[in-house]
């Protein structure tokens, strides 16, 4: 879709469907970042997210969408108010999802920086008390020696 989505950017003849192509990829965009900001609100790590992939596609298809008009290579001026207020109510909806899921992100990668955290501790723990020596590296008052009764 990637590159069918934008030839038929550059080549739709006027604004206004340029405008309807556009708020196309940004509901798309809408629904897979709500779908992501619901996976990480119930706790879910960041990393097994689904909709990354499809997220950063979208993402960066935008962008380029965003550097044409920018540059004025695509127009999308137009006098249709109704198509002007919808470009507008859809970006002004992508940037509320989209600060979410920053904050959900952000969140979700704190959490497994806890978790990966008390999971070193423990294992630290662990390792500490099974160890013959102190940090200091003296004989630890538990030393139990193994051996064999093999004699040669």
């Amino acid at each position: 879709m990637n590159q069918a989505f934008e030839h038929t950017l550059k080549v739709t003849p006027d604004a206004g469907s340029r405008i309807e192509k556009l708020v196309e990829l940004i509901d798309e965009l809408i629904s897979v970042v709500a779908e992501e900001n619901a996976w990480l609100a119930q706790g879910l790590p960041a990393s097994r997210s689904k909709q990354i992939a499809r997220k950063v596609e979208l993402s960066d298809l935008l962008k380029v969408w965003v550097d044409e008009i920018t540059s004025q290579e695509v127009s999308i001026r137009t006098s249709d108010e109704r198509l002007r207020s919808m470009f507008k109510e859809r970006m002004d909806l992508l940037k509320v999802n989209m600060d979410e899921n920053i904050v959900r992100l952000r969140a979700a990668i704190e959490s497994s920086r806890r978790r990966i955290e008390t999971v070193m501790s423990a294992i630290r723990e662990q390792v500490l008390s099974s160890s013959p020596y102190t940090p200091a590296g003296r004989a630890n008052g538990h030393v139990t020696t193994l051996g064999t009764n093999i004699r040669a």
